[in-house]
């Protein structure tokens, strides 16, 4: 009815005496979007590779009164490390990258600011959070997930670390170190010039890539030396190591393919 009302008005010459029919008006369906989420509350999904404090391990072993998940008890790994900001707002089962490793709270105490977190026997093989590399009293970087929403000032970080490399060398060149790593050939084939690297968790910009040598090199300016751990550490001594996973994805490190392809 209103359609004819509307094409009699405008296509027609006005009859004398003649009123179109008034319309009633329909109110619009207003939908409303669901409120947004407080900061807080978003999922906390990865990590920048921006380092929030340096930690110092407290205790790294293995222990034989571990609940498993069917309530018997056996044996496992664990890593005690004495921090502070990442305390902030922590969780049991929540993320806290230790020297770029991903792994789940299991315990925490705010006061004394120590917070123990499990390894599996994969993070032991693939990461230098072992006995052989990391003891009592080291330091190590450590950064909290970020929220969904959060301002990532460094670059995607899983910590997700996908082999360990050696420190050849440090040379100081004006304020700045010049870091020369080795890296494992299945690391090193996602490393580029001018791409991204988290090395012991830290987002870095690579400089060089020398594939004859096995090595790639990167550089920190002043600041970044005082806040992570790899200016502490000597040629030879291990670092964990994640390529971009961009490009680990556009280079087909994911292994398997869907539809075999």
């Amino acid at each position: 009815a209103a359609a004819v009302a509307f094409l009699l008005a405008f296509a027609a010459p006005p009859v004398s005496g003649w009123r179109a029919p008034a319309v009633a008006r329909q109110p619009l369906a207003i939908r409303r979007l669901p409120a947004r989420p407080a900061a807080a509350s978003l999922p906390r999904a990865m990590f920048s590779g921006i380092v929030e404090e340096m930690g110092t391990v407290e205790a790294l072993g293995e222990r034989t009164d571990m609940k498993l998940w069917d309530g018997s008890v056996g044996s496992g790994w664990e890593l005690a490390v004495r921090g502070q900001t990442v305390l902030g707002g922590a969780s049991l089962g929540c993320s806290i990258a230790v020297n770029g490793v991903c792994l789940t709270v299991v315990d925490f105490d705010e006061a004394s600011g120590v917070f123990r977190v499990g390894l599996a026997p994969e993070t032991l093989r693939r990461t230098n959070l072992n006995p052989s590399s990391l003891a009592a009293g080291d330091v190590v970087n450590l950064e909290r997930a970020l929220p969904a929403d959060g301002r990532n000032s460094g670059h995607f970080v899983q910590g997700h670390v996908d082999g360990v490399g050696e420190l050849v060398s440090l040379t100081p060149d004006g304020d700045s170190l010049w870091v020369v790593v080795r890296a494992p050939a299945h690391v090193l084939k996602y490393i580029v010039p001018k791409g991204f690297i988290a090395v012991d968790g830290t987002s870095l910009t690579v400089c060089d890539v020398d594939v004859a040598a096995s090595t790639f090199s990167f550089m920190l300016i002043g600041y970044t030396q005082q806040h992570v751990v790899i200016p502490t550490k000597k040629a030879g001594q291990t670092v964990n190591l994640e390529p971009d996973v961009i490009g680990k994805y556009v280079g087909g490190g994911g292994g398997g393919r869907a539809g075999g392809r």
